[in-house]
Protein backbone atom coordinates (compact mmCIF):
# COMPACT_ATOMS: atom_id res chain seq x y z
CA UNK A 1 0.00 0.00 0.00
CA UNK A 2 1.32 3.49 -0.81
CA UNK A 3 2.47 5.46 2.22
CA UNK A 4 0.24 8.43 1.30
CA UNK A 5 -2.74 6.10 1.78
CA UNK A 6 -4.18 5.53 5.25
CA UNK A 7 -3.67 1.79 4.93
CA UNK A 8 0.02 2.09 4.04
CA UNK A 9 0.87 4.76 6.60
CA UNK A 10 -1.26 3.12 9.30
CA UNK A 11 0.29 -0.30 8.67
CA UNK A 12 3.77 1.22 8.93
CA UNK A 13 2.98 3.07 12.17
CA UNK A 14 1.50 -0.04 13.76
CA UNK A 15 4.68 -1.90 12.79
CA UNK A 16 6.77 0.74 14.58
CA UNK A 17 4.46 0.62 17.60
CA UNK A 18 4.80 -3.14 18.13
CA UNK A 19 8.48 -3.26 17.18
CA UNK A 20 7.95 -5.30 14.03
CA UNK A 21 10.21 -5.36 11.01
CA UNK A 22 8.24 -3.94 8.08
CA UNK A 23 9.16 -4.58 4.46
CA UNK A 24 8.06 -1.77 2.13
CA UNK A 25 8.15 -2.38 -1.63
CA UNK A 26 8.92 0.58 -3.86
CA UNK A 27 6.44 -0.57 -6.51
CA UNK A 28 3.88 -3.32 -7.02
CA UNK A 29 6.03 -5.88 -8.84
CA UNK A 30 4.42 -9.30 -8.24
CA UNK A 31 7.56 -11.44 -8.76
CA UNK A 32 9.43 -9.27 -6.24
CA UNK A 33 6.61 -9.64 -3.70
CA UNK A 34 6.65 -13.42 -4.13
CA UNK A 35 10.42 -13.37 -3.63
CA UNK A 36 10.20 -11.16 -0.52
CA UNK A 37 7.75 -13.35 1.41
CA UNK A 38 10.05 -16.38 1.88
CA UNK A 39 13.23 -14.25 1.90
CA UNK A 40 12.17 -12.15 4.90
CA UNK A 41 9.88 -14.82 6.40
CA UNK A 42 6.93 -12.41 6.25
CA UNK A 43 4.25 -13.28 8.83
CA UNK A 44 1.63 -10.63 8.03
CA UNK A 45 0.87 -8.92 4.74
CA UNK A 46 -1.51 -6.22 3.53
CA UNK A 47 -2.76 -6.39 -0.07
CA UNK A 48 -5.61 -4.86 -2.02
CA UNK A 49 -7.68 -7.38 -4.04
CA UNK A 50 -6.02 -6.24 -7.28
CA UNK A 51 -2.60 -7.22 -5.93
CA UNK A 52 -3.93 -10.61 -4.80
CA UNK A 53 -5.18 -11.09 -8.36
CA UNK A 54 -1.80 -10.08 -9.83
CA UNK A 55 0.05 -12.45 -7.48
CA UNK A 56 -2.19 -15.39 -8.34
CA UNK A 57 -1.55 -14.77 -12.04
CA UNK A 58 2.25 -14.61 -11.62
CA UNK A 59 4.26 -17.61 -12.87
CA UNK A 60 5.84 -19.43 -9.95
CA UNK A 61 3.18 -18.54 -7.38
CA UNK A 62 2.27 -22.20 -6.83
CA UNK A 63 5.90 -23.07 -6.06
CA UNK A 64 6.50 -20.15 -3.65
CA UNK A 65 7.07 -20.95 0.03
CA UNK A 66 4.31 -19.21 1.99
CA UNK A 67 4.82 -21.22 5.18
CA UNK A 68 5.83 -18.14 7.21
CA UNK A 69 2.52 -16.35 6.54
CA UNK A 70 -0.07 -16.46 9.30
CA UNK A 71 -2.30 -13.60 8.13
CA UNK A 72 -3.09 -11.64 4.98
CA UNK A 73 -5.30 -8.63 5.48
CA UNK A 74 -7.03 -7.10 2.48
CA UNK A 75 -9.38 -4.23 1.71
CA UNK A 76 -9.81 -0.90 -0.16
CA UNK A 77 -12.15 -2.37 -2.80
CA UNK A 78 -14.66 -5.22 -3.17
CA UNK A 79 -13.19 -8.69 -3.69
CA UNK A 80 -14.91 -11.31 -5.87
CA UNK A 81 -15.67 -14.51 -3.97
CA UNK A 82 -13.85 -16.68 -6.51
CA UNK A 83 -10.69 -14.57 -6.15
CA UNK A 84 -10.84 -14.89 -2.35
CA UNK A 85 -11.31 -18.67 -2.53
CA UNK A 86 -8.32 -18.98 -4.89
CA UNK A 87 -6.21 -16.85 -2.55
CA UNK A 88 -7.14 -18.99 0.46
CA UNK A 89 -6.19 -22.15 -1.42
CA UNK A 90 -2.88 -20.72 -2.63
CA UNK A 91 -1.51 -18.84 0.39
CA UNK A 92 -2.90 -21.32 2.96
CA UNK A 93 -2.97 -18.80 5.83
CA UNK A 94 -5.53 -16.76 7.71
CA UNK A 95 -7.30 -13.96 5.86
CA UNK A 96 -8.89 -10.86 7.42
CA UNK A 97 -10.76 -8.08 5.64
CA UNK A 98 -10.58 -4.46 6.82
CA UNK A 99 -12.99 -1.74 5.76
CA UNK A 100 -12.39 1.93 6.40
CA UNK A 101 -11.55 5.25 4.82
CA UNK A 102 -8.85 7.86 5.15
CA UNK A 103 -11.54 10.04 6.76
CA UNK A 104 -12.07 7.38 9.46
CA UNK A 105 -8.31 6.98 10.06
CA UNK A 106 -8.44 3.47 8.70
CA UNK A 107 -10.36 0.37 9.69
CA UNK A 108 -13.83 0.55 11.20
CA UNK A 109 -14.91 -3.07 10.50
CA UNK A 110 -13.13 -6.42 10.47
CA UNK A 111 -13.98 -9.78 8.93
CA UNK A 112 -11.95 -12.23 11.00
CA UNK A 113 -10.12 -15.34 9.71
CA UNK A 114 -12.71 -17.62 11.31
CA UNK A 115 -15.32 -16.10 8.97
CA UNK A 116 -13.34 -17.28 5.93
CA UNK A 117 -14.28 -20.71 4.61
CA UNK A 118 -12.13 -22.37 1.89
CA UNK A 119 -15.34 -23.52 0.20
CA UNK A 120 -16.72 -19.98 0.10
CA UNK A 121 -19.75 -18.69 1.98
CA UNK A 122 -22.10 -15.71 1.51
CA UNK A 123 -20.58 -14.14 4.65
CA UNK A 124 -17.22 -13.88 2.87
CA UNK A 125 -18.80 -11.16 0.73
CA UNK A 126 -19.13 -8.99 3.85
CA UNK A 127 -16.48 -6.73 5.38
CA UNK A 128 -17.23 -7.97 8.87
CA UNK A 129 -18.58 -6.31 11.99
CA UNK A 130 -17.96 -2.80 13.36
CA UNK A 131 -15.00 -2.41 15.69
CA UNK A 132 -15.77 -1.91 19.38
CA UNK A 133 -15.27 1.87 19.27
CA UNK A 134 -17.37 2.35 16.15
CA UNK A 135 -21.10 2.73 15.55
CA UNK A 136 -22.32 2.21 12.00
CA UNK A 137 -25.73 2.73 10.41
CA UNK A 138 -27.13 2.19 6.94
CA UNK A 139 -29.51 5.02 6.06
CA UNK A 140 -31.84 6.16 3.30
CA UNK A 141 -31.44 9.55 1.52
CA UNK A 142 -33.36 11.23 4.38
CA UNK A 143 -31.01 9.81 7.00
CA UNK A 144 -33.42 7.19 8.35
CA UNK A 145 -31.85 3.90 9.51
CA UNK A 146 -32.72 0.98 7.25
CA UNK A 147 -33.47 -2.60 8.37
CA UNK A 148 -31.22 -5.57 7.64
CA UNK A 149 -31.00 -6.44 3.97
CA UNK A 150 -31.86 -2.98 2.59
CA UNK A 151 -29.16 -1.03 0.73
CA UNK A 152 -28.41 2.53 1.78
CA UNK A 153 -25.50 4.84 2.56
CA UNK A 154 -23.10 3.77 5.29
CA UNK A 155 -22.58 6.38 8.03
CA UNK A 156 -20.15 6.19 10.93
CA UNK A 157 -19.89 7.58 14.46
CA UNK A 158 -16.43 7.06 15.96
CA UNK A 159 -13.57 8.93 17.69
CA UNK A 160 -11.52 7.99 14.60
CA UNK A 161 -13.45 10.40 12.33
CA UNK A 162 -11.42 13.25 10.87
CA UNK A 163 -11.85 16.88 11.96
CA UNK A 164 -12.63 17.86 8.36
CA UNK A 165 -11.24 18.43 4.89
CA UNK A 166 -8.39 20.95 4.80
CA UNK A 167 -9.77 24.40 3.84
CA UNK A 168 -12.95 22.82 2.39
CA UNK A 169 -15.73 23.82 4.82
CA UNK A 170 -18.59 23.04 2.43
CA UNK A 171 -17.30 19.54 1.71
CA UNK A 172 -16.76 19.00 5.43
CA UNK A 173 -20.33 20.08 6.24
CA UNK A 174 -21.66 17.70 3.60
CA UNK A 175 -19.61 14.75 4.88
CA UNK A 176 -19.92 15.30 8.65
CA UNK A 177 -23.45 15.90 9.93
CA UNK A 178 -23.64 16.09 13.69
CA UNK A 179 -21.69 13.13 15.06
CA UNK A 180 -21.97 11.14 11.84
CA UNK A 181 -19.64 10.83 8.89
CA UNK A 182 -21.33 9.98 5.56
CA UNK A 183 -18.98 7.62 3.73
CA UNK A 184 -20.46 7.74 0.23
CA UNK A 185 -20.42 3.94 0.26
CA UNK A 186 -23.58 1.95 -0.33
CA UNK A 187 -24.11 -1.15 1.77
CA UNK A 188 -26.38 -3.17 4.05
CA UNK A 189 -26.32 -5.23 7.24
CA UNK A 190 -27.39 -8.84 7.46
CA UNK A 191 -29.43 -10.23 10.36
CA UNK A 192 -26.24 -11.12 12.26
CA UNK A 193 -24.77 -7.62 12.15
CA UNK A 194 -22.25 -8.17 9.34
CA UNK A 195 -21.80 -5.21 7.01
CA UNK A 196 -21.75 -5.68 3.23
CA UNK A 197 -20.31 -3.06 0.89
CA UNK A 198 -22.50 -2.88 -2.17
CA UNK A 199 -20.69 -0.11 -4.04
CA UNK A 200 -19.85 3.56 -4.08
CA UNK A 201 -23.05 5.58 -4.12
CA UNK A 202 -21.72 7.66 -7.01
CA UNK A 203 -20.93 4.52 -9.07
CA UNK A 204 -24.51 3.27 -8.89
CA UNK A 205 -26.15 2.76 -12.30
CA UNK A 206 -29.80 3.67 -12.74
CA UNK A 207 -31.21 1.64 -15.64
CA UNK A 208 -34.92 1.81 -16.37
CA UNK A 209 -35.54 3.06 -12.83
CA UNK A 210 -33.70 0.13 -11.26
CA UNK A 211 -30.55 0.60 -9.17
CA UNK A 212 -27.63 -1.53 -10.32
CA UNK A 213 -24.48 -1.69 -8.20
CA UNK A 214 -21.41 -2.48 -10.35
CA UNK A 215 -19.63 -4.54 -7.68
CA UNK A 216 -22.36 -7.19 -7.79
CA UNK A 217 -22.12 -7.49 -11.57
CA UNK A 218 -18.32 -7.54 -11.46
CA UNK A 219 -18.36 -10.33 -8.90
CA UNK A 220 -20.70 -12.38 -11.10
CA UNK A 221 -18.57 -11.97 -14.22
CA UNK A 222 -15.36 -12.70 -12.36
CA UNK A 223 -16.54 -16.26 -11.89
CA UNK A 224 -16.16 -16.92 -15.62
CA UNK A 225 -12.93 -18.86 -16.29
CA UNK A 226 -11.91 -16.56 -19.15
CA UNK A 227 -12.14 -13.34 -17.10
CA UNK A 228 -8.88 -12.07 -15.58
CA UNK A 229 -10.21 -8.66 -14.54
CA UNK A 230 -13.45 -6.74 -14.98
CA UNK A 231 -15.02 -3.34 -14.39
CA UNK A 232 -18.68 -2.43 -14.80
CA UNK A 233 -19.87 1.10 -15.61
CA UNK A 234 -23.03 2.88 -16.67
CA UNK A 235 -23.17 4.32 -20.18
CA UNK A 236 -25.86 6.51 -21.81
CA UNK A 237 -28.86 4.66 -23.22
CA UNK A 238 -31.72 6.40 -25.04
CA UNK A 239 -34.25 3.82 -23.90
CA UNK A 240 -33.18 2.96 -20.35
CA UNK A 241 -31.35 6.16 -19.35
CA UNK A 242 -28.22 4.20 -18.51
CA UNK A 243 -27.12 0.78 -19.64
CA UNK A 244 -24.81 -1.63 -17.87
CA UNK A 245 -21.49 -2.12 -19.69
CA UNK A 246 -18.72 -4.52 -18.70
CA UNK A 247 -15.10 -3.95 -19.62
CA UNK A 248 -13.24 -7.25 -19.44
CA UNK A 249 -9.57 -8.22 -19.45
CA UNK A 250 -9.46 -11.79 -20.80
CA UNK A 251 -7.16 -14.38 -19.29
CA UNK A 252 -4.11 -15.16 -21.44
CA UNK A 253 -4.87 -17.79 -24.04
CA UNK A 254 -8.64 -17.24 -23.96
CA UNK A 255 -10.91 -15.45 -26.39
CA UNK A 256 -14.33 -14.98 -24.76
CA UNK A 257 -17.14 -13.34 -26.69
CA UNK A 258 -19.50 -10.67 -25.44
CA UNK A 259 -22.52 -12.97 -25.88
CA UNK A 260 -20.79 -15.72 -23.92
CA UNK A 261 -20.12 -13.43 -20.95
CA UNK A 262 -23.59 -11.88 -21.05
CA UNK A 263 -25.17 -15.35 -21.01
CA UNK A 264 -22.95 -16.36 -18.10
CA UNK A 265 -23.94 -13.27 -16.12
CA UNK A 266 -27.63 -13.94 -16.76
CA UNK A 267 -27.25 -17.22 -14.86
CA UNK A 268 -25.78 -15.43 -11.83
CA UNK A 269 -27.79 -12.23 -11.32
CA UNK A 270 -31.17 -10.65 -12.06
CA UNK A 271 -31.90 -9.82 -15.69
CA UNK A 272 -31.93 -6.03 -15.27
CA UNK A 273 -28.39 -6.18 -13.83
CA UNK A 274 -26.92 -8.16 -16.73
CA UNK A 275 -24.54 -6.15 -18.96
CA UNK A 276 -26.11 -4.97 -22.20
CA UNK A 277 -22.68 -4.85 -23.82
CA UNK A 278 -19.10 -5.97 -23.21
CA UNK A 279 -15.88 -4.30 -24.31
CA UNK A 280 -12.44 -5.88 -24.01
CA UNK A 281 -9.20 -4.31 -22.83
CA UNK A 282 -5.61 -5.36 -22.16
CA UNK A 283 -5.66 -3.79 -18.68
CA UNK A 284 -7.84 -1.61 -16.44
CA UNK A 285 -6.66 1.78 -15.16
CA UNK A 286 -6.02 1.78 -11.40
CA UNK A 287 -4.81 4.29 -8.85
CA UNK A 288 -1.78 3.54 -6.63
CA UNK A 289 -3.97 1.84 -4.01
CA UNK A 290 -5.37 -0.55 -6.61
CA UNK A 291 -8.84 0.92 -7.09
CA UNK A 292 -10.18 0.91 -10.64
CA UNK A 293 -10.45 4.42 -12.09
CA UNK A 294 -14.09 4.23 -13.13
CA UNK A 295 -14.10 7.88 -14.21
CA UNK A 296 -11.44 7.18 -16.85
CA UNK A 297 -13.45 4.25 -18.15
CA UNK A 298 -16.69 6.26 -18.29
CA UNK A 299 -15.28 9.41 -19.89
CA UNK A 300 -15.27 8.26 -23.55
CA UNK A 301 -18.90 7.12 -23.38
CA UNK A 302 -20.17 10.35 -21.77
CA UNK A 303 -18.12 12.77 -23.88
CA UNK A 304 -20.10 15.80 -25.05
CA UNK A 305 -22.82 15.44 -22.42
CA UNK A 306 -23.44 18.07 -19.76
CA UNK A 307 -24.17 15.57 -16.99
CA UNK A 308 -22.91 12.11 -16.09
CA UNK A 309 -26.46 10.88 -15.52
CA UNK A 310 -29.02 10.23 -18.23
Amino acid sequence: MPLFHIAGSGWGLVGFYVGAKTIVMRDIVPPQILEAIPKYRITKALFVPAVLLFLLQTPGVQETDFSSLDLITYGASPIPLDLLRNALATFKCGFGQLYGLTETTGAITYLAPEDHDPNGTPRMRSCGKPLSTTEIKVVDPEGNALPAGEVGEIIVCSPQIMKGYWHLPEDTAQAIRGDWFYTGDAGYFDEDGYLYIHDRVKDMIVSGGENVYPAEVESALFGHPAVADVAVIGVPDDRWGEAVKAIVVPRPGTNPTANELISFAREQIAGYKVPKSVDFAEALPRNPSGKILKRELRDPYWEGRERRVN
